[in-house]
């Protein structure tokens, strides 16, 4: 991708723990809707979200497979990889490898993310983390 996508910047800055670079992706006010109760609104509300998932999966990553992007809206979808070393949105692992597809969808204002929807096969994680049946 020669022109990576905000979403692309956003997820790649996130993997990489570059919370600090949100600030060019994400507006102050940002709303993200996410699985598992980890929805959050604000920067620094999602930041915080995102320390706390690398910190549960060090190896978090986010493999972008198609980005469709316009002046108001983004949407995209990749395949996240990582292993679960604890607990994050009510998942629990130590040491279960995962590989799920995601959807996302942003609305763009003034060249910034002011809303994001995450959609992750929450059931197919839990099977993969040993967590079926619970």
């Amino acid at each position: 991708m020669s022109n990576p996508s905000l979403l692309v910047r956003l997820f790649a800055a996130g993997d990489a723990g570059d919370l600090d670079a949100f600030d060019q992706y994400l507006h102050d006010d940002v709303v993200v809707h996410a699985p598992a109760g980890l929805s959050t609104v604000g920067l620094e509300s999602e930041r915080e979200s995102w320390r706390k998932a690398r910190s549960a999966m060090p190896d978090l990553h986010h493999q972008f497979i198609d980005v469709f992007s316009s002046p108001t809206a983004e949407a995209a979808c990749c395949v996240v990889t990582g292993t679960m070393r604890g607990s994050y949105g009510g998942f629990s692992s130590e040491g279960h490898s995962f590989r799920v597809d995601q959807a996302v969808f942003a609305h763009v204002r003034d060249g910034k993310i002011t809303e994001l929807w995450e959609i992750v096969d929450t059931a197919v994680l839990r099977e993969q983390l040993g967590e079926a049946g619970r």
